[in-house]
């Protein structure tokens, strides 16, 4: 039993070195649009660069004083509630950030990757057609009446040639 197990990703360091590093991340994908850095930490920004959009677009100020939290920078928090007011989210209901892999680091093999916001809008799926099996019965069941209109015309040409 972990009874005080405490919420997020430690990144192996101490609770304030983690609290720092996720804020100067999350600051920098703000201010930069995109940046570099390791899968763990990319994952464990991801929540906190959701949240701030999320406050953005409801703008209201108690949405801004948490938003200033979070990033620790008042004029990078104008910018995203700016853009938001803009609309630049406004058909996105999550999903805000996307996470490319590059590769291992020659060093250590961690896993880096590029984290950037999304920035276009969302695409409506297509509908599905109907079912192939629907189609396949309907066909079948149509009665084929070809050959009778053929025997029609044969009979006729030989009736002519009689008279």
């Amino acid at each position: 039993m972990r009874h005080n197990k405490k919420k997020g990703m430690k990144l192996g360091t101490d609770a304030s070195h983690t609290k720092a590093m996720k804020k100067s991340l999350v600051r920098a994908l703000f201010e930069n649009d995109r940046i570099k850095t390791i899968d763990v930490r990319a994952k464990a920004i991801r929540a906190d660069v959701d949240k701030v959009i999320t406050w953005a677009k409801k703008g209201d100020v108690a949405s801004r004083r948490l938003a200033i939290a979070k990033v620790g920078d008042k004029d990078i928090v104008r910018e995203v509630f700016e853009k938001a007011a803009q609309g630049m989210w406004a058909d996105r209901n999550g999903g805000y950030t996307r996470i490319m892999k590059l590769g291992p680091r020659k060093g250590d093999a961690a896993e880096i990757v590029i984290m950037e916001l999304v920035t276009e809008p969302v695409k409506a799926k297509a509908k599905k057609a109907a079912p192939k099996a629907a189609k396949v019965t309907k066909v079948a069941e149509a009665p084929v009446e070809e050959p009778k209109a053929e025997e029609a015309p044969a009979e006729e040409a030989t009736e002519e040639s009689a008279e």
